[in-house]
């Protein structure tokens, strides 16, 4: 006789709801058993925290975090909370989840429509836009769907969720739409206002052109934006964007650029998706959040759950890695030495000592940029943008495919054992958006961008360990990424193990400082060869590493979001309050975070009082000189030259670095940021233009982000002589003439100085790469050409002067030795311009 299975062990038995109980009554399990630090996540979530609405669970990447999220899902529905949802970053991803969730014999799907997870029998796997977007199938505030009822939703790779998210609420006009020449019509007036070159730039369509809206003139003319806006709802730009905008468009800020006008709120209207709002069940998992203050405004999680994450008791579950910045260690080692390092040890690293020798490995290069990529070009096996990953990164895990460049993927990567043994960073993603490059500016030196900047940094270094008992070699080319592993404030901000990991590096590091390309070779040996007394160090680091108690929820983001969502519900006077508390709290530590909010106060403050919100503005702008200027204006300060520029040298660095690496790496940084050819860098090259200044005991601002209007740079090289600078950077490095409009541009800046400040003699200054006037130009009289080389000269001279203050403790901070080094290098305020730069010479 036949046995009828389906009638034996069934009984009246319950589901299983323990997530440990689960996977142990798996027919065929993937692994004999959970990891240990699985099994203790999921044990602390079931005992302890599943009832709770926000759950945060931090695993080191390669921690198993998908199985767990998986998991959870299922002992949910066997619970019968609800249906069920698996977030993740992208469609790559989703695959990859579904794969995972394959083998612990769950069922899943990619379709919400699918009737298994309609009735709760299924875990949906789907990507983040997929839910939040304004034709969400979940359904969206007043589209009349009944919104989907779930039980649990889990965010997986939270840190990557938070930028989608963002995009998701962010309405961008493209300047090839009739409604962005009828904005820019409407706010003509404001945006001058605010900043003529600016205004001039968006004439122009000058591709640097950056211009925020005003938010009193954003408020007031609220009808006139809807009507504009609202026809185009159902187009293909606008529709999936609109529903989730339309009813907070007055609390938005908007940013002109000469490629678009984007339309975003301070914080995501995540309430208009009512299924994620109101699912019983929110899990984030996350690997690299250090700070996990983003979860409260772009997801509206409860910061005090937030707060409270779900670890495993060791995080001594992450792979070995041996973190390493050649720069840092030798600031005379350029990156195409190590672009040549990298491709001897893809084809296997041989130099006849057969103890040394090490077999040919993967190696992973992340760059933020098709530009950053050509670099790479002439020694990469393979160049893989997001489109290509699952094809690539099977290539990579099936076996040896020499050097592979990835471009702008830094998360959701996963690349095993000898899928990766040697991974680059090579630079890390750039604020793209009009907002980001505002933020950018406003808060450069700020504690909250700091922690973005690690975060990213943190994600593409995980790329290469999976889980315990893998091991991966990483490099950080660039002055900025090792600034990122040796200055205190960066390294406060990376997780426990990570810490731990750059610790034991810097041991290393210690013993190689000074050498060549061959030292570090020998580092990476260490690891990539398996060096016994190599692993038991680096097994013995995080042996005892514990995650962090408790979560970083900054009391500032929890005052953003809660201002919000008053201000959104007519209430904004106790919005702007609420701001207010936040800015107390901060004292004066953060000043450019505290003019931050301060904007941010004034703008809720206009929707009832707009006598109020310009006072609020104005002192704004006394913590922070990037925020808005008040409706009246800004009365341009005049510039005063240092008393001795020497001793103004001396006490900026001495004020600024701790020790001779730091100030050798923030001189390199300064120059990575000027950058020939690349528009996009152009603020960045003005920011660095204004600090070298700095570094050299010259008084140094930029009247044009201060005022609206003036130039780029202004360095008061003495009490009589100020350097009236513009950089033109951005041009293409095969323009042949400096045009006309370029040079009318420098001759109006050096009107501006005449007319605030005529007692100084102004020198104009053009950084560009051509050192001929056009032939429909009149150069302006005196004018001098910074050329790309004469740059290079002049960045070989400050390199020296950095090396040469940096070599003994303290040295930076005397007096009389900056002021032999700025002698001896001629970067005196009477001989920089006559050394460093060129006339302008007539076209032939």
């Amino acid at each position: 006789m036949a046995l009828d299975w389906d009638r034996i062990g069934t009984g009246d038995s319950e589901a299983l709801l323990r997530p440990r109980d689960i996977y142990a009554g798996l027919a065929n399990r993937p692994w004999p058993y959970l990891r240990h630090e699985q099994g203790e996540v999921l044990d602390q979530w079931f005992d302890h925290r599943r009832h709770d609405r926000d759950v945060v669970i931090k695993q080191n990447t390669g921690g198993g975090k998908t199985a767990v999220g998986l998991l959870i899902a299922q002992s949910t529905l066997n619970e019968g909370i609800g249906k069920a949802v698996y977030l993740t970053p992208d469609n790559y991803l989703v695959k990859q989840v579904r794969e995972e969730a394959a083998k612990l014999d769950m069922a899943t799907t990619d379709d919400p429509y699918d009737p298994a997870f309609l009735t709760a029998q299924a875990v949906l796997v789907t990507n983040y836009p997929k839910l939040i977007n304004g034709r969400s199938a979940f359904g969206v505030v007043g589209d009349g769907k009944e919104p989907l009822d779930l039980g649990i939703v889990v965010v997986d790779d939270a840190h990557a969720a938070l930028a989608r998210t963002e995009d998701q609420f962010r309405l961008r006009v493209p300047a090839g739409h009739e409604a962005y020449g009828k904005l820019l019509e409407l706010f003509a007036q404001d945006l001058h206002h605010q900043s003529a070159n600016a205004w001039s730039a968006l004439e122009d369509k000058d591709p640097t052109a950056l211009a925020p809206i005003p938010f009193w003139a954003w408020a007031d003319k609220r009808d006139e934006v809807l009507k504009i806006l609202r026809p185009h709802r159902t187009e293909r730009a606008f529709e999936f964007v609109w529903p989730l905008l339309a009813e907070v468009l007055h609390l938005c800020t908007a940013t002109a650029t000469a490629s678009a006008i984007e339309i975003r709120p301070s914080c995501p209207p995540i309430d208009r998706i009512p299924s994620f709002v109101r699912a019983r069940r929110r899990v984030y998992l996350t690997a690299t959040l250090a700070d996990d203050s983003a979860l409260v405004t772009d997801f509206g999680a409860d910061p005090a759950l937030v707060a409270k994450p779900v670890t495993p008791g060791s995080a001594a579950d992450l792979g070995e890695r041996m973190i390493l910045a050649p720069v840092a260690l030798n600031p005379d080692l350029d990156d195409e030495a190590v672009r040549v390092l990298a491709r001897q040890f893809a084809d296997g690293d041989q130099d006849g000592d057969a103890v040394a020798e090490t077999e040919p490995v993967n190696v992973v290069v992340l760059v933020p940029s098709d530009r950053a990529a050509a670099a790479w070009a002439r020694y990469a096996d393979r160049t893989w943008r997001v489109g290509d990953l699952e094809a690539g990164v099977k290539e990579l895990q099936a076996g040896h495919v020499g050097l592979v460049v990835l471009v702008n993927k830094y998360d959701g990567v996963n690349l095993p054992a000898g899928a990766c043994r040697l991974l680059i960073l090579d630079g890390i993603p750039r604020p793209l958006d009009g907002v980001e490059r505002r933020e950018a500016v406003a808060l450069a030196d700020s504690t909250v961008r700091l922690a973005r900047e690690v975060q990213r940094i943190e994600q593409g270094m995980g790329r290469g360990v999976r889980d315990g008992e893998d091991y991966c070699a990483v490099l950080l080319l660039g002055a900025k990424l090792a600034t990122a592993i040796h200055d205190a404030r960066h390294l406060a901000l990376f997780s426990p193990a990570t810490q731990a990991q750059l610790k034991l590096s810097r041991d290393i590091a210690g013993q190689i400082k000074g050498e060549g390309l061959d030292a570090v070779r020998q580092a990476l040996r260490a690891c990539l060869g398996r060096v016994p007394q190599w692993r038991e160090r680096s097994r013995r680091t995080l042996a005892e590493v514990r995650y962090a108690p408790h979560g970083t929820v900054r009391p500032e983001a929890v005052a953003l979001r809660e201002a919000f969502d008053l201000a959104a519900t007519g209430r904004a006077p106790a919005a702007a309050e609420r701001v207010q508390k936040a800015v107390n709290a901060l004292g004066e530590d953060d000043k450019a975070l505290r003019g931050w909010l301060r904007e941010q106060k004034a703008a809720y403050l206009h929707l009832t009082d707009h006598v109020a919100a310009q006072q609020a503005l104005a002192g704004a702008l006394n913590d922070n000189v990037f925020v808005l200027r008040s409706v009246h204006g800004a009365v341009p300060v005049q510039l005063r030259a240092a008393a001795v520029q020497s001793r103004a040298a001396a006490e900026f660095l001495a004020d600024r670095y701790r020790d001779g690496v730091s100030l050798r790496l923030g001189v390199q940084t300064l120059f990575e940021d000027v950058v020939w050819g690349d528009d996009e860098r152009s603020d960045d090259a003005e920011r660095a233009w204004q600090q070298l200044g700095l570094h050299l005991g010259f008084a140094s601002t930029r009247p044009e982000k201060l005022y609206g209007t003036g130039p780029d740079n202004l360095w008061a090289l003495s009490a009589a002589r100020q350097a009236v600078v513009e950089l033109k950077t951005g041009c293409a490095t095969d323009t042949s003439t400096i045009a006309k409009k370029d040079m009318d541009q420098l001759g109006g800046s050096v009107r501006w100085l005449n007319d605030h400040n005529a007692e100084v003699e102004a020198l104009p200054v053009m950084l560009h790469s051509s050192r001929v006037s056009d032939a429909k130009a009149t150069a302006v009289p005196g004018m001098r050409v910074v050329t790309p080389a004469l740059f290079e000269k002049l960045k070989e001279a400050v390199t020296r002067y950095a090396a040469a203050l940096a070599a003994s403790p303290d040295r930076w901070a005397d007096e009389q030795v900056v002021r032999e080094q700025l002698a001896h290098h001629k970067l005196t305020g009477d001989r920089f311009f006559t050394t460093y730069a060129e006339p302008v010479y007539p076209s032939p």
